[in-house]
């Protein structure tokens, strides 16, 4: 296995410190937020409100890798080799993924307890993905989890033990993988959680046909400091935060985004990647 330095040793260099591409915000507009989902390929989603389509830096990570940790910035970048053969086999990735997905959870976190409890897979491909019943990549800035939803789905998961494990430390976070070589389209965009208020994070209903989630839009403001890890291969995995209980200055909400990246080639093959969920439980 290679280690970090190697890791960086062996990648092309990336010439740019940072790119100017399209970020799509939500407006702030003291409305609430409603964005109406079909159910899996039946349709289009509607919205409540327009997108807000801005132009923004995005800085490569790679040169302040080794400085951009969860706790502080919400995202943290790992090399991880994964046994995984077929991502699309459902039975594969839960019996052997999800354990790998754990144990990586468990040692860069400190948590007592890991809970998966979904994964998806996105294919920057409308016929390859309706084909194969997988969802595109979402290219609009959000965070998966709001300080409702979030214990929410602790409840929802675990609701015996619900009370218990919320009366300690929660946090949930998501790890996005390609599982189609290296990265070249549609790569993941994420503004650091140092750059961000929480004024900034606008409450969205998901309204599908049987329930109601929330999650959070973001509104614009200069400050927001955008990074993303070009070239990101399939041994590398990026974890997200996307909820944190803990109000003690840490990293608590994370928003994220595919872009399109202007110096895409034309013929570069369309992103697949995969991102698992997981709950974590810490004792303290």
């Amino acid at each position: 296995m290679l280690n970090t330095a190697e890791v960086r040793e062996t990648r092309a260099p990336v010439a740019e410190d940072f790119v100017e591409a399209d970020v799509v915000y939500t407006p702030e507009d003291g409305r609430r937020h409603q964005v109406f989902i079909p159910p899996m390929g039946s349709g289009a989603y509607r919205r409540s409100h327009p997108d807000m389509p801005t132009t923004v830096k995005i800085h490569n990570g790679w040169p302040h890798q080794d400085d951009i940790n969860l706790e502080e910035h919400g995202i943290a970048l790992r090399e991880a080799p994964t046994a995984v053969k077929d991502f699309f086999d459902n039975a594969e990735v839960e019996q052997v993924y999800y354990p790998e997905v754990e144990a990586l959870l468990k040692r860069e976190t400190g948590a007592s307890r890991v809970i998966i409890f979904d994964h998806t897979i996105r294919i920057d491909d409308g016929d390859r993905s309706a084909a194969l019943g997988q969802r595109l990549p979402v290219r609009r800035a959000h965070v998966d989890y709001t300080v409702k939803s979030g214990p929410q789905r602790v409840r929802d998961l675990a609701p015996e033990e619900a009370d218990d494990l919320l009366s300690r430390r929660v946090s949930e976070i998501n790890v996005w993988r390609s599982i189609a070589g290296t990265v070249q389209r549609a790569p993941l965009a994420v503004a650091e959680a140092t750059s961000i208020a929480f004024e900034d994070l606008i409450a969205t209903d998901l309204v599908y046909d049987d329930r109601v989630g929330e999650i959070y839009e973001f509104a614009h403001k200069p400050g927001h400091r955008w990074t993303y890890f070009p070239d990101m291969t399939a041994d590398e995995v990026l974890l997200l935060k996307s909820y944190d209980s803990e109000t003690d200055g840490r990293a608590r909400f994370t928003p994220h985004t595919a872009f399109d990246h202007p110096g895409t080639p034309a013929d570069a093959p369309a992103r697949e990647s995969i991102e698992v969920r997981a709950f974590l439980f810490f004792d303290e």
